[in-house]
């Protein structure tokens, strides 16, 4: 009889990240997935489970307007408790760091059914930044019997924890889910209307992504200043900016982009056409930890809106560089890499260090390996 692995994902990265695994399950002679969604961000990760056809048998539908970390954290406990009561997994799988993957490794914890955390390790040493996904992700660590770590850094991260059992490197999900993602595209067609007036044949369009908790206020205005200064000294460049449905993020957005034919902002994208974006951008600005991971194997180099990073090995690699949240900084590092052809190019074929391809092979065959 085959072991069952519950995999729950609340979020949208979680279910990119997460689908490899599942179809890597699903091929296993000695496992199953029970796919659980917690829906605690609901449309975007809707648009992931048709794209992977991930079929969840259980539904927690968690998210409501206005949630509260408190009240996230709540629903998802509660949910996954009866769950697990119910169905009694082998073991449950949680990928990353959101409050879906806190609340239901603790959830799991309570009721003593293992634990496997794909994409472990990831540390900025900053309680607060990224926040809360810095606890969240702490807090896995120590409850998790099995830990999958991306990279070399994330296991020496764990080792400084005092965790040096059931650690595996695989490399990173997302890499995997890319590539195939990539691929497919060649056979999928993407509607141009959903980029708004943006056009990757006329401009060199930069690919924006930011929404993180920490950039609300001062953060989002510094960027949204940046972004309106380069295309008003660049006449060649046009910025795409996917904007997060949040009002707070909208609303220091909004006014700067109003009335600029060459500030383009569009709701958000499924994952097919943003990695379509992706391919077509000249480079990404993002405050978002999986694109860090993404666009290095699209050969797209990554300003990271941000102060800190759980992800050094994209920089130490040269294909990502950490440009904090001030426009004066963000614009600079913008200009070097439009102005030189030498630093872009650099930055362009730096070696993605975060993955080949087969990370979820590596873990369905670890978790093999630990259930018999």
């Amino acid at each position: 009889m085959k072991k069952r692995i519950m995999c729950v994902f609340g979020t949208r990265p979680e279910a990119v990240k997460m689908a490899p695994v599942v179809h890597a399950l699903q091929k296993s002679q000695k496992l199953e997935p029970v796919v659980v969604s917690t829906a605690q961000h609901r449309e975007m990760l809707d648009q992931m489970i048709k794209w992977f056809q991930l079929k969840p048998a259980h539904d927690l539908d968690v998210m409501r307007h206005g949630q509260s970390l408190a009240g996230i954290t709540a629903r998802v406990l509660e949910g996954m408790d009866g769950l697990l009561n119910e169905s009694k997994p082998d073991l449950l799988l949680v990928q990353g760091d959101t409050i879906t993957v806190m609340a239901a490794a603790l959830a799991a914890f309570y009721h003593k059914i293992p634990v496997g955390h794909v994409e472990a390790g990831l540390r900025t040493d900053n309680l607060y930044n990224p926040f809360p996904e810095e606890m969240s992700r702490r807090q896995v660590s120590q409850i998790a019997t099995l830990h999958f770590a991306p990279t070399k850094l994330a296991v020496e991260n764990l080792k400084r924890s005092g965790i040096t059992e059931n650690v595996y490197m695989t490399g990173n999900t997302v890499i995997d889910a890319l590539l195939d993602t990539a691929n497919r595209l060649t056979k999928t067609k993407v509607e141009p209307e959903i980029f708004g007036h943006a056009d990757f044949d006329k401009y060199k369009v930069l690919l924006v992504t930011a929404h993180r908790r920490e950039n609300w206020g001062e953060g989002m205005d510094g960027i949204a200043g940046a972004l309106r200064e380069l295309v008003e000294t660049y006449p060649q460049i046009q910025v795409l900016y996917p904007i997060h449905k949040n009002p707070i993020v909208r609303q220091s957005i909004e006014p700067i982009f109003a009335n600029h034919d060459r500030l383009v902002m569009v709701e958000p994208l499924d994952y097919v056409p943003f990695v379509y974006a992706m391919q077509r951008s000249f480079f990404v600005l993002t405050d978002s930890g999986g694109i860090q991971e993404e666009a290095p194997s699209l050969g797209k180099p990554v300003l990271v809106m941000r102060t800190t990073t759980e992800r050094p090995e994209a920089m130490e690699a040269g294909a990502a560089r950490l440009v904090g949240i001030e426009k004066q900084g963000i614009v600079t590092a913008a200009k070097e890499l439009l102005d030189s052809p030498d630093a872009y190019g650099k930055m362009s074929k730096a070696v993605n260090p975060f993955g080949d391809g087969k990370a979820s092979e590596r873990i369905v065959s670890a978790i093999e390996e630990y259930l018999s």
